[in-house]
């Protein structure tokens, strides 16, 4: 079974998964914009009995980060964790993303990938939260 190892910039944050993720994606939402500086986040997810961590967790809205270095890591939930995948040791070259959400805030200038594409959360309709 493949081990993933993680963690934030200073060091302090430290986590693993077990085995292949549920799902790969995209996401180009303002929250995740907002947090991570950038125009889209990478991210992956596991089922929460495959993750774990060591070290102080801070969470501020569903989502993890190192209270030292202020990297944020996961989203640590009940069933599911959904992992930042730039914040793994290895280059996750085998993580593709297989969906992208939020398109409606994708910028111009960024192609689409060629894999399925919602307006907003998968789950939500074109009419849903923005």
């Amino acid at each position: 079974m493949v081990t993933r190892t993680g963690g934030c910039l200073c060091g302090a944050l430290r986590y693993e998964v077990s085995g292949e993720p549920l799902r790969v994606g995209l996401c180009h939402c303002a929250d995740c914009r907002k947090e991570s500086g950038s125009s889209f986040t990478t991210f992956a997810v596991w089922p929460t009995r495959a993750f774990k961590s060591s070290g102080e967790v801070k969470v501020f809205g569903g989502r993890g980060f190192c209270p030292a270095c202020g990297s944020r890591l996961f989203n640590p939930g009940e069933e599911e964790t959904e992992i930042r995948v730039g914040s793994l040791d290895d280059a996750p070259a085998s993580l593709v993303p297989e969906y992208e959400i939020w398109v409606i805030r994708r910028e111009t200038w960024l192609q689409p990938l060629a894999v399925p594409q919602y307006p907003r959360d998968r789950d939500q309709s074109a009419e849903g939260a923005g």
